[in-house]
């Protein structure tokens, strides 16, 4: 299984998360916040300043993917987004996907407020799954 690593201090963040449990059908993914003792095991030569910076991915073979890769990888894995995945395997299409994720993620938080993610997360429940760790 592939461990998600995510910043469970961003609503933003959060929200996105809860989406991924309705799409991960296969059950391919577990969540990990970043807060969870798991997530620095699971990166450790990645500072945690890093991690906060990009959602990121450790897949079951112990490689790494971040950002735009990170969701590329696994949209590739989930029957819902695989036209996303594919999409993002055309030539040219990852640089201006990884352009666009790193303008978000560095204004997420002003995103998340804009947006009311907060509220959004307690309206829109995470799907139970065994092992993930959602705050």
């Amino acid at each position: 299984m592939h461990l998600v690593l995510y910043d469970d201090q961003c609503p933003l963040c959060v929200f996105q998360m809860k989406l991924l449990t309705w799409l991960d059908w296969l059950h391919v993914s577990r969540l990990v916040p970043l807060s969870s003792p798991e997530a620095q095991k699971a990166a450790p030569g990645v500072a945690p300043e890093a991690l906060r910076a990009a959602m990121h991915v450790v897949t079951a073979a112990g490689k790494m993917h971040r950002g735009a890769r990170c969701i590329r990888f696994l949209a590739l894995r989930m029957p819902l987004l695989f036209p996303l995945g594919l999409l993002l395997w055309v030539p040219g299409v990852i640089w201006i996907a990884e352009i666009l994720y790193n303008l978000i993620a560095r204004n997420r938080l002003g995103l998340s407020r804009i947006f009311g993610c907060k509220e959004a997360c307690s309206v829109m429940p995470a799907r139970k799954r065994e092992g993930d760790q959602l705050r």
